[in-house]
């Protein structure tokens, strides 16, 4: 991946409770601010093992996402996923529950390119940085730590051997290559401290001759691997009840729905308008409550 260079543009900055920068008077991102979707995370009412079942009673309890739309046209999904979100003084919870009737997998070393065969991603959003998971069904994990070039001397990134200059690469985007705030920092070596994952497959893995249900992700992220991403905007780890955290959930897929249908492979939970997953400003505006997750079904 390569840089590129910052947009000859005087740029002014608003930045949002969230920590989020939106660009400028002229400037335009590809997902409409009323499109983005708001999602309540509920305090976990119990303990969570972390083995891919989703079978605690917080999940059974808990709202979960839309179904997933297309990337770019936002429109409906021929197979269901879904995502949910809760937390505890210790860490972040998420889950996926994904629909695949033919459930495939090839990748199985820590940071192949899983994105080249069916999987699910996790992006959370700092005000100067973001962080990316993604996950197949073997539970082999990509992870990337991305920092905006101007907050890298500024936010004390440079400072710490972790993100020496050497050990970056730049990145401008994928299919949104103006973003107003200009390139980023991407280190593609950094391990999330104690992060937890695991999958469970409903099929049989990489055989054709039966149809699968599909499979779940559970993932467990400790608020204290959160330290850069929180330290911009001094956020509170674990989080206050009302805080809001910007994250993207979405799915890639290998094959695509045949024409006529408009299948860019990519669904996510609030559409993005570009095949592009690092636009901060189209990620879920996450509300943490101190509350538990409502009796009764789940909406």
């Amino acid at each position: 991946m390569e840089g590129a260079m910052r947009r000859d543009v005087a740029w002014m900055w608003v930045f949002l409770g969230s920590g989020i920068v939106l660009g400028a008077e002229g400037s335009r991102f590809p997902c409409p601010e009323s499109e983005v979707a708001s999602y309540t995370a509920h305090r976990a009412a119990g303990k969570i093992v972390v083995d891919g079942r989703l079978d605690e009673p917080t999940w059974a309890r808990l709202p979960r996402s839309p179904r997933f739309k297309d990337i770019i046209t936002g429109a409906g999904t021929r197979h269901d996923t879904r995502a949910m979100v809760c937390w505890d003084d210790d860490n972040l919870y998420v889950a996926y529950r994904v629909e695949e009737p033919r459930l495939q997998a090839k990748f199985r070393n820590r940071n192949d390119p899983i994105y080249y065969d069916n999987d699910v991603e996790l992006f959370i959003a700092g005000r100067d940085a973001y962080y990316e998971l993604e996950l197949n069904a073997f539970n082999t994990r990509y992870e990337a730590f991305f920092i905006w070039a101007d907050a890298y001397p500024a936010g004390g990134f440079s400072a710490v051997p972790e993100f020496k200059r050497e050990r970056l690469q730049g990145f401008n985007g994928v299919g949104f290559t103006t973003h107003p705030r200009g390139p980023r920092l991407g280190s593609f070596e950094w391990t999330f401290p104690g992060l937890k994952t695991a999958t469970a497959v409903d099929g049989t893995l990489n055989d054709d001759s039966d149809t699968d249900r599909g499979w779940t992700v559970e993932v467990a992220l400790p608020w204290k691997g959160m330290e850069w991403l929180a330290k911009a905007d001094g956020r509170s780890l674990p989080p206050r009840d009302g805080d809001e955290w910007r994250m993207d959930f979405s799915r890639f897929n290998t094959t695509k729905e045949p024409a006529p249908a408009k299948d860019s492979g990519g669904w996510v939970w609030t559409r993005h308008g570009a095949w592009d997953s690092h636009i901060p400003e189209c990620f879920v505006r996450v509300r943490f409550t101190n509350q538990p997750p409502p009796a009764g079904p789940k909406p």
